[in-house]
């Protein structure tokens, strides 16, 4: 796996837990705190969980040859 496949999957994955984050904070909270403020808390807290698993998804394939 070189270097550009490597930020490539984890920055995929980040735009993929952003989307995923927002729509979830939608639908969620969309009502109590309005869908645009639900939906940018849902994108910025989303990655946070995401992210490390990645990275460590990542790390694995890359040793993993």
């Amino acid at each position: 796996m070189t270097l550009w496949t490597a930020i490539g999957l984890i920055g995929l994955a980040l735009v993929l837990a952003m989307a995923g984050g927002a729509a979830a904070g939608a639908r969620l909270a969309g009502q109590y705190l309005g869908n645009g403020l639900a939906a940018m808390m849902g994108a910025f807290f989303g990655p946070a969980a995401v992210v490390p698993a990645a990275l460590l998804g990542v790390a694995l394939l890359a040793l993993w040859r």
